[in-house]
Protein backbone atom coordinates (compact mmCIF):
# COMPACT_ATOMS: atom_id res chain seq x y z
CA UNK A 1 0.00 0.00 0.00
CA UNK A 2 1.20 3.31 -0.87
CA UNK A 3 2.19 6.30 1.46
CA UNK A 4 -1.21 8.32 -0.21
CA UNK A 5 -3.48 5.01 0.44
CA UNK A 6 -1.99 4.70 3.91
CA UNK A 7 -2.94 8.23 4.55
CA UNK A 8 -6.79 7.93 2.73
CA UNK A 9 -7.15 4.66 5.13
CA UNK A 10 -6.06 6.81 8.03
CA UNK A 11 -7.94 9.63 7.17
CA UNK A 12 -10.91 7.16 6.70
CA UNK A 13 -10.29 5.24 10.13
CA UNK A 14 -10.50 8.36 12.07
CA UNK A 15 -14.15 9.80 10.10
CA UNK A 16 -15.35 6.43 11.30
CA UNK A 17 -14.20 6.72 14.68
CA UNK A 18 -14.70 10.29 15.64
CA UNK A 19 -18.23 9.94 13.88
CA UNK A 20 -17.94 12.59 11.62
CA UNK A 21 -18.11 10.50 8.54
CA UNK A 22 -21.83 9.67 9.88
CA UNK A 23 -22.27 13.45 10.50
CA UNK A 24 -20.97 14.41 7.16
CA UNK A 25 -22.98 12.14 4.95
CA UNK A 26 -25.89 12.70 7.00
CA UNK A 27 -25.62 16.48 6.27
CA UNK A 28 -24.98 16.32 2.36
CA UNK A 29 -28.00 14.56 1.93
CA UNK A 30 -29.88 16.61 3.77
CA UNK A 31 -28.68 19.27 2.41
CA UNK A 32 -28.99 17.71 -1.29
CA UNK A 33 -32.61 17.15 -1.02
CA UNK A 34 -33.62 20.31 0.90
CA UNK A 35 -32.07 21.97 -2.47
CA UNK A 36 -34.15 19.86 -5.00
CA UNK A 37 -30.99 18.44 -6.44
CA UNK A 38 -32.30 14.85 -5.58
CA UNK A 39 -35.48 15.54 -7.52
CA UNK A 40 -33.97 17.83 -10.48
CA UNK A 41 -31.12 15.16 -11.12
CA UNK A 42 -33.94 12.27 -11.07
CA UNK A 43 -35.78 13.98 -13.54
CA UNK A 44 -32.87 14.12 -15.87
CA UNK A 45 -32.89 10.41 -15.25
CA UNK A 46 -36.35 10.13 -16.26
CA UNK A 47 -35.43 12.45 -19.35
CA UNK A 48 -32.40 10.31 -20.55
CA UNK A 49 -33.95 7.09 -20.47
CA UNK A 50 -36.89 8.73 -22.39
CA UNK A 51 -34.89 10.05 -25.18
CA UNK A 52 -32.94 6.46 -25.45
CA UNK A 53 -35.55 4.11 -24.58
CA UNK A 54 -34.90 2.44 -21.95
CA UNK A 55 -33.93 -0.74 -23.40
CA UNK A 56 -30.93 1.32 -25.35
CA UNK A 57 -29.24 2.93 -21.72
CA UNK A 58 -27.19 0.69 -19.23
CA UNK A 59 -26.42 2.09 -15.99
CA UNK A 60 -22.83 3.39 -17.04
CA UNK A 61 -25.28 5.56 -20.02
CA UNK A 62 -26.52 7.06 -17.38
CA UNK A 63 -24.23 8.02 -14.81
CA UNK A 64 -21.63 9.17 -17.98
CA UNK A 65 -25.20 11.48 -18.88
CA UNK A 66 -25.87 12.91 -15.82
CA UNK A 67 -22.64 13.21 -13.76
CA UNK A 68 -21.64 16.78 -15.15
CA UNK A 69 -24.99 17.92 -14.48
CA UNK A 70 -25.42 16.61 -10.91
CA UNK A 71 -21.57 18.32 -10.30
CA UNK A 72 -22.70 21.61 -12.23
CA UNK A 73 -26.52 21.39 -9.85
CA UNK A 74 -24.31 21.92 -6.52
CA UNK A 75 -25.58 24.67 -4.76
CA UNK A 76 -23.19 26.74 -2.95
CA UNK A 77 -24.51 25.84 0.54
CA UNK A 78 -23.44 22.23 0.21
CA UNK A 79 -20.23 23.47 -1.06
CA UNK A 80 -19.53 24.80 2.56
CA UNK A 81 -19.82 20.78 3.12
CA UNK A 82 -16.61 20.43 1.25
CA UNK A 83 -14.59 23.00 2.90
CA UNK A 84 -15.86 21.46 6.79
CA UNK A 85 -14.33 17.97 5.37
CA UNK A 86 -10.96 20.17 4.21
CA UNK A 87 -10.82 21.79 7.36
CA UNK A 88 -11.13 18.57 9.31
CA UNK A 89 -8.45 17.05 7.12
CA UNK A 90 -5.71 19.51 7.46
CA UNK A 91 -6.52 19.25 11.06
CA UNK A 92 -6.20 15.19 11.15
CA UNK A 93 -3.24 15.21 8.15
CA UNK A 94 -1.03 17.75 10.93
CA UNK A 95 -1.85 15.98 13.91
CA UNK A 96 -1.05 12.68 12.05
CA UNK A 97 2.41 14.54 10.99
CA UNK A 98 2.83 15.67 14.36
CA UNK A 99 2.44 12.32 15.41
CA UNK A 100 5.06 11.30 13.22
CA UNK A 101 7.68 13.64 13.46
CA UNK A 102 7.26 12.73 17.25
CA UNK A 103 7.72 9.02 16.89
CA UNK A 104 11.16 10.05 14.77
CA UNK A 105 12.22 11.88 17.77
CA UNK A 106 11.71 9.54 20.08
CA UNK A 107 12.52 6.39 18.19
CA UNK A 108 16.43 8.65 17.49
CA UNK A 109 16.52 9.26 21.26
CA UNK A 110 16.33 5.74 22.02
CA UNK A 111 18.34 4.45 19.73
CA UNK A 112 21.47 6.92 20.66
CA UNK A 113 20.45 5.77 24.18
CA UNK A 114 21.25 2.65 23.13
CA UNK A 115 24.39 3.39 21.36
Amino acid sequence: MNKDAQMRAAINQKLIETGERECLKELLRAKLIECGWKDQLKSHCKEVIKEKGLEHVTVDDLVAEITPKGRALVPDSVKELLQRIRTFLAQHAAFKIELDCCFVVLFLKVKLAIN
